[in-house]
């Protein structure tokens, strides 16, 4: 398998019984690829249990070891988002605590096309239409997509000539679902001449368009922005020399840092956004608060965001911040916030402003602040702030 080329063992594969997934399952072993397969049941349908046990069989039959990971929906929120979120979630840990060099997925060349069918009706723009990439960064989990250049076509022909079976979820023919109507949709555009190789180099261009943008505004970073205790800085006349589209980048990476989100803001909400420090107006959007004064605009987490956020001190609080330097046992880590702030008689000295210290992290024993490092509070313990990756990584200080 080209797509495999270069990969350690021991190599994790997501495995439905779909014909994708068993097909990446006997490519792999096929190519020599030691491998280990986790089958993700979503306790959605009475039907899933036997499809993990014959994904278990197989497995055995290969002499690849498996496992069912089960995730239980609690009812909230966008079924197939909480879904998604939650196979992320658990695959990402089994990845982990095997100590996997990677996760394939059995997406394909189809994928990418109803990917694209689905984000051009919601009016995305450069990044959304580009094409999903063959290796990304997730949960500090590698996972690659080795069949993007394989129709799903071409992967049933390859099962059916080898004798192997595999499952069809009735779901995907369930028209309540997008992915199943832009498949539909898919056929009959086909029929008016837009095929699916034509949607996949669409999608394909659009990602090296995105590439471009990106690498751009890595260079922009560069200059006009800085890095200083969790908070982030722009030289706000430089910043606004830039292209709209820079500016638009700048100010997403900074939201998604800071904000610890997955998911970017609304095309409109980022517009406003991008006016208000244009107009030095102070502004906040998804937890993350920005005020320009003195020529430089900072951005950083609104207290209000984090004040009920609280941690075991030895975890990473609010995605990016992690303390060291004692015992951490029947400690926690949350917000410094207003009474917190006020036990800390030098916080001025700390040169850092009062809203960046309130939404800042501190050690504490139940009521007791123990800690505050950024408010001048330190004593043995040294608090760090994870780097920010992509574009923002190129700023310079943290």
């Amino acid at each position: 398998m080209a797509g495999l080329a270069g990969v350690k063992p021991l190599l994790g594969l997501a495995v439905s019984g779909g014909g994708d997934s068993m097909a990446l399952l006997h490519l792999a072993v096929a190519a020599g690829v030691r491998v280990s397969v986790a089958t993700v049941d979503h306790c959605l349908r009475a039907e899933a249990a036997a499809e993990a046990a014959s994904v278990a069989r197989a497995c055995a039959a290969l002499g690849v070891p498996h496992v069912v990971l089960r995730w239980h929906w609690d009812g909230v929120g966008n079924l197939q988002d909480r879904a998604r979120r939650g196979r992320l979630a658990l695959l990402s840990g089994w990845a982990r605590e095997l100590g996997l060099s990677a996760v394939a997925l059995g997406h394909t060349r189809d994928d990418v096309a109803e990917t694209f069918l689905m984000r051009l009706g919601r009016g995305a723009g450069v990044d959304g239409l580009s094409a999903m990439a063959a290796r990304r960064e997730a949960l500090g989990v590698t996972f690659l997509r080795p069949l993007l250049d394989v129709s799903r076509a071409e992967l049933r022909d390859w099962l059916r000539a080898r004798g192997v079976e595999w499952v069809e979820d009735p779901s995907n023919e369930n028209d309540r679902f997008a992915r199943v109507r832009a498949r539909r949709d898919l056929a009959g555009l086909a029929k008016a001449g837009v095929s699916v190789e034509a949607l996949v180099s669409i999608a394909t261009q659009m990602a090296e368009v995105r590439d471009a943008l990106d690498a751009q505004a890595r260079e922009a970073v560069a200059r006009v922005v800085r890095l200083e205790a969790g908070d982030v800085l722009f030289n706000a006349a430089a910043f606004t020399k830039l292209p709209l589209e820079i500016q638009r980048r700048l100010l997403l990476a900074t939201v998604l840092w800071i904000g610890s989100v997955e998911y970017s803001p609304r095309g409109a909400a980022m517009i406003r956004l991008r006016d208000a420090v244009a107009a030095g107006r102070a502004a906040m959007l998804t937890g993350v608060r920005c005020g320009t004064a003195k020529g430089i605009v900072r951005f950083g987490r609104e207290v209000r965001a984090v004040r009920d956020l609280e941690v075991p001190a030895d975890a990473v609080w609010d995605g990016r911040w992690r303390i060291s330097g004692g015992d951490h046992k029947g400690l926690t880590l949350r917000a410094l916030a207003e009474e917190g702030l006020c036990l800390c008689p030098d916080w001025r000295r700390a040169g850092l402003p009062r809203a960046s210290l309130l939404a800042s992290p501190a050690l504490w024993r139940g009521e007791e602040l123990v800690a505050a490092p950024l408010a001048g509070l330190a004593g043995d313990w040294r608090l760090d702030c994870l780097p920010p990756v992509g574009v923002l990584a190129a700023a310079q200080g943290l």
